[in-house]
């Protein structure tokens, strides 16, 4: 009985040294290298052992394979002779098993140590090893490395000989790329859903990752909506200009508008006013920095950051200015839009909590048929104006009264306010009822 109990204590220690094997195979192939390699910059030791192994991933896997095959060897031979014989006497004694007893007895054996391999030596060890790959790692780096020393003529004949057989087949290992920009978002979108990460991050990092293929071109304010400024312009003109262009930042040009001669700010003519100094555009100018439009944004950042601008002037090849573009424009390719004041107080349309829509008159055409998908307005040639209050002018063909109504569309469309003659507010209030007019 003893020696029973001794040869069932060799197995569990040949089949748990094969565990131990197996959870260093996983767990050094598993852990994330710069986790290790910032710990191994700590002064951790072990970190650094691990981080060699991982690295050279050739020597390290020929010694695991050789120890699991080595322990998978000794643990079938030793079971073989010490178990299945004693268990084929036991069986011999039951009359009908008798005449199969040593077939029966390898069988078992085999069956049960197959299963004891799989859950203790392979399955057990590696959901450990993945479940803390970076620690496991650093707890059997040293034992692994000095395996791997001790069987290093072996080790190199295994390598050797893998090597030798991937030229063979003219298989060439793919180079190892450290970390790809699929393997942040996906780590990103991870730690999104278990809640490391706020919803708004993943999209930034997104948008920072493609800042070095976004060109300057997609960002910037063109060349037509730029408010320019003449350097000859008298005072009340420029004033007046900055007044009602909502903009803080002005190209000043002399002749031409090519011809730039620096960037004024409101900020500038404000300090100027409240000094009492006479305002001259040309010495409020400080030099404009002029980049070409298909700079990327991350080498505008750059610029933005070694110049102390926050402003640029985009040109084209030909050398004319084709746009500008800030710092605000930036902070919006990685944030999304940050709406102004003035943002703020433009035109709108309002879904309430009861189904309808409360919509400026002023909105733009195109964008309330954008916020009211089935609320459809003339297309072509047949749209002859630009807001919804000339919508509903030309399908009344006058001016409405305050509380007039009609329906479109499925919709009674109500008028709320007016601003003298001009709609100034639409109440929308969605029918059951089939749609009466089509534009």
């Amino acid at each position: 009985m003893n020696s029973v109990l001794l040869e069932l204590s060799i197995i569990l220690a040949l089949l748990l040294a094969n565990g131990v094997f197996s959870m260093a195979e996983i767990a050094i192939v598993s852990a994330r290298k710069a986790k290790l390699r910032a710990l191994a910059d700590g002064g951790d030791a072990s970190a650094r052992l691990a981080l060699d192994l991982a690295e050279s991933p050739n020597t390290f896997l020929a010694t695991a394979q050789i120890g699991i095959t080595l322990v998978g060897v000794v643990a079938a031979a030793f079971s073989g002779a010490s178990l299945a014989a004693p268990l084929a006497a036991w069986l011999r004694e039951i009359a009908w098993l008798a005449p199969y007893a040593d077939q029966a007895a390898f069988a078992i054996v085999v069956i049960v140590l197959t299963y004891f391999t799989l859950v203790i030596g392979e399955l057990v060890p590696k959901r450990v090893g993945l479940g803390n790959p970076e620690g496991v790692a650093r707890a059997l780096a040293g034992p692994m490395h000095r395996l791997s020393r001790l069987g290093a003529p072996l080790v190199s004949l295994l390598g050797a000989s893998t090597d030798a057989l991937l030229r063979i087949f003219r298989i060439k290992p793919e180079p190892e790329v450290k970390v790809t920009e699929d393997e942040v978002r996906l780590l990103v979108r991870e730690g999104m859903r278990v809640g490391v990460f706020h919803p708004q991050e993943p999209a930034m990092v997104e948008s920072v990752m493609a800042f070095d293929r976004l060109p300057i071109r997609d960002l910037m304010t063109p060349r037509s909506k730029i408010i320019w400024i003449n350097a000859s312009d008298a005072h009340e003109t420029v004033w007046q200009r900055i007044v009602v262009s909502a903009h803080s930042v002005f190209p000043v040009y002399e002749g031409r508008r090519d011809n730039v001669i620096g960037l004024v700010t409101v900020k500038a003519i404000y300090a100027n006013l409240a000094a009492g100094a006479p305002v001259n555009v040309r010495d409020l100018s400080t030099p404009a920095l002029v980049v070409p439009e298909s700079l990327s944004a991350t080498a505008l950042l750059e610029k933005f950051k070694s110049t102390g601008k926050h402003v640029a002037l985009a040109s084209d090849e030909f050398g004319a200015i084709s746009g500008l573009v800030s710092l605000h424009d930036i902070m919006e390719a990685i944030v999304g839009d940050l709406p102004s004041p003035s943002d703020r107080l433009k035109p709108r349309a309002v879904r309430r909590d009861d189904g309808s829509w409360i919509v400026d008159g002023m909105l733009e055409a195109a964008e309330f048929e954008q916020a009211v998908a089935d609320f459809p307005l003339h297309q072509g040639v047949a749209r002859d104006y630009q807001t919804f209050a000339g919508f509903i002018v030309k399908h009344l063909g006058h001016v409405p009264a305050e509380g007039e109504s009609f329906n479109h569309h499925g919709y009674c469309v109500e008028v709320i306010d007016l601003d003298g003659h001009r709609v100034d507010k639409v109440l929308l209030i969605a029918r059951r009822t089939p749609p009466t007019i089509t534009p």
